[in-house]
């Protein structure tokens, strides 16, 4: 048995199910043992793009790692960007480098480069094997890495891979998350009860639904409001869940809707702050003189925190009734506007869709009307690195084969990882990719307009516009073998979504803003 099969089994047994690869030369004896050692799905991605986006979504939903599979430091490179919101939304993930064997490294040769310097700032954990007897022992470390959440970087060498290893090894039990220390509750109940006007700031784990309830009974006895963060990782909603606000986008925004908070409670989120630094536009978005409090930090049990808090103040064990209570946005009709495109997707929708969310400018409307949409997971663009969607949901298709995937999707992203489409075809996913065409990198253009620039020269429109010439979405789908249409009014919208949530398989709609 050789290092890589000794891998394959070592990881396998601990529970990794999945291998997202696009490999090459010295990742060869890896691709040979996933079928020396059955038990691994073995997923291609013609993009590297599209593994580490992929392993993220798969992690999201299944809640333990993925393997991503690289050639050597570029193709790592490729991936970096998904591996960047891989990090953020603190996603379980090994990503498995191949490098030249060790005895080659001296020849220079043309894909030789620093691996670990470029693994390093998206990685949790990094390292390189040095044998193929320690590939083994290796590879369980960066699963027991990966699962406390983040990337974990394992760099083999061709001659670690297919020299004789040790066999497997048994998994390392993974550690529960510490408990919040009950004098930090009882420190923020006491604020709390102070009747000042406050939030509960959700990220990470208190959004899924256990933690939304904990904190919805805290915040009923409390009185304050429950907020997510930006770009959560992933939230449980729909009807029947509790009432939930969500921090905008822009700091202005964000800004006016946090005025007037005295107290804010952090719980698995870290402090909100402005996207990107802007003059005369503080970086820090909590009002001045509000007290910020740590209720949990994302690698401790937030959800317990969440229900200890409530506890501590008392507060009925059953919670508040449901405050999702929004009704239902009315059927839009006419041509297509993002406010139309957020309530078509709302109505339509079916019980327990997986909506992944790179929808940039259009999907501004969507958020509030699906509060009372059939209970569905959504997931967002966590590192605001574009390009995440398409390959997001290639691995929550993978993780969740019985739930619709939803690929809400903005033109401009979209061409980032354009091949995950393929992936999707290959694999018979059941994903709905809806693509919102402005045509335009629409968030840019708004970028222009709050810097004073609304009658910008032809270079920079030329560097924000993606109409010359018009990407033919219907073409490009149909080229990777996803069936797909084209829409431009709110009418057509709901019959072709609800054909396409109807067939099995891949489907694509494009439309037209």
């Amino acid at each position: 048995m050789n290092g890589a099969e000794s891998l394959v089994r070592t990881v396998h047994g601990a529970g990794v199910e999945v291998c997202f690869a696009n490999p090459g030369t010295t990742e060869l004896a890896l691709v040979a043992a996933l079928d020396a050692a059955p038990g691994i799905r073995a997923v291609l991605g013609l993009f590297e793009g599209v593994c580490s986006g992929a392993a993220d979504g798969y992690a999201r939903m299944a809640g333990k790692p993925a393997l991503a599979l690289f050639h050597l430091g570029p193709g790592f490179a490729n991936g970096i960007a998904n591996l960047h919101n891989a990090r953020r939304a603190r996603s379980p993930v090994v990503s498995l480098v191949g490098d030249h064997a060790t005895w080659h490294r001296g020849a220079d040769a043309p894909l030789a480069s620093d691996i670990e310097s470029l693994a390093r700032p998206v990685s949790r954990w990094v390292r390189t094997s040095t044998s193929a007897a320690g590939v083994a022992q290796d590879s369980a470390e960066a699963v027991a890495a990966s699962a406390a959440g983040g990337v974990a970087t394992l760099i083999l060498p061709s001659d670690c891979q297919g020299e004789p290893g040790s066999g497997p090894v048994p998994a390392r039990a993974a550690g529960s998350a510490p408990r919040a220390p009950a004098g930090r509750v009882e420190a923020v109940a006491a604020e709390l009860r102070r009747g000042r006007p406050g939030a509960l700031f959700l990220g990470g784990r208190a959004l899924q639904e256990r933690g939304q309830r904990a904190a919805a009974r805290a915040a009923a006895r409390a009185g304050c409001r429950v907020v997510a963060e930006c770009f959560p990782a992933r939230v449980e909603r729909g009807a029947g869940m509790p009432r939930l606000e969500r921090i905008p986008y822009f700091p202005e925004r964000a800004m006016a809707f946090l005025e007037g908070l005295q107290l804010l409670v952090l719980a698995g989120a870290p402090e909100p702050v402005s996207f990107f630094g802007y003059p005369g536009v503080p970086s820090r978005l909590a009002p001045g003189g509000c007290r910020i409090d740590l209720l949990a930090e994302p690698e401790e049990d937030v959800e317990a925190a969440l229900e200890d808090l409530a506890d501590a103040l008392d507060a009925p064990a059953a919670g508040p009734g449901p405050a999702s209570s929004r009704p239902p946005p009315a059927a839009p009709q006419g041509r297509l506007t993002a406010e139309a495109v957020g309530a078509v997707l709302a109505l339509c929708q079916p019980e327990g869709a997986i909506v992944v969310d790179e929808s940039a400018t259009t999907g501004l409307a969507y958020f509030y009307p699906a509060a009372g949409s059939p209970r569905h997971t959504l997931l967002t663009l966590t590192g605001g690195s574009i390009g995440m969607g398409p390959a997001c949901a290639v691995g929550a298709a993978v993780a969740c084969p019985d739930r619709t995937v939803v690929s809400f999707q903005g033109d401009g992203g979209a061409m980032y990882t354009l091949q995950s489409l393929w992936t999707q075809a290959r694999e018979q996913l059941h994903v709905v990719t809806l693509i919102c065409a402005n045509r335009s990198y629409r968030v840019l253009q708004v970028e222009l307009e709050r810097a004073g620039l609304s009658q910008p020269g032809p270079k920079t429109r030329s560097l924000t516009d993606l109409s010359g010439p018009a990407i033919d979405w219907v073409l490009l789908a149909r080229g990777m073998g996803v069936p797909a249409t084209r829409v431009d009014e709110a009418e057509g919208l709901r019959r072709e979504l609800a054909r396409a949530l109807a067939e099995p398989g891949p489907h694509l709609v494009e439309m037209l803003l």
